[in-house]
């Protein structure tokens, strides 16, 4: 599977598409894939709470011509739409429930990839992260391990989130 390559901006809180050599450069591994997947907005239900109060569900425009949920999908979420909902949590203290709520979004978001036959296994763990300075946690490390059918036969991917502005940092950044 090759992508164009997406590369984490944390001072512009944004993915942009990377340049090499003068050219778009891609991405055969799932870097891409998973950075889309895990921040990207999904749209809130609405019974869902909002970080801030304005009503605004998010998600994208485009999530409005998924296909209806298949039966074997085993989520209450349209398995086609894209993005998590990691950013229901923004503003949160991080905390042991906190923590599981990011792991469900976190393993919403990647389902597709074993659905779809790209990876044979994914595994999301989450950890509480303690900055530099301060005393309680405020940041979470997102570790993403893919087994994939052919190819690599595993990779792992670690992001840092941190909830309170909605920062990522990818770690490493791509070459």
């Amino acid at each position: 599977m090759t992508d164009l390559a997406l590369v984490w901006d944390a001072d512009a809180m944004a993915a942009d598409l990377l340049l090499g050599s003068g050219r778009l450069a891609t991405d055969d591994g799932m870097r891409t894939a998973i950075l889309i997947s895990l921040f990207t907005d999904a749209r809130a239900a609405d019974d869902e709470t909002l970080p801030e109060a304005g009503g605004d569900r998010r998600g994208w425009w485009g999530d409005a011509y998924a296909r209806e949920p298949r039966p074997d999908a085993g989520t209450a979420r349209d398995p086609d739409r894209i993005g998590s909902l990691l950013w229901l949590l923004s503003r949160s203290k991080i905390t042991p429930r906190t923590l599981a709520q990011a792991k469900q979004a976190c393993d919403e978001a990647l389902a597709w990839l074993v659905r779809d036959g790209i990876a044979s296994a994914v595994r999301v763990v989450i950890e509480a992260q303690v900055r530099p300075g301060q005393s309680t946690p405020d940041l979470m490390a997102i570790a993403v391990e893919i087994d994939r059918p052919t190819g690599p036969n595993r990779q792992r991917h670690d992001f840092t989130w941190d909830a309170s502005t909605a920062t990522i940092t990818a770690h490493p950044e791509p070459a």
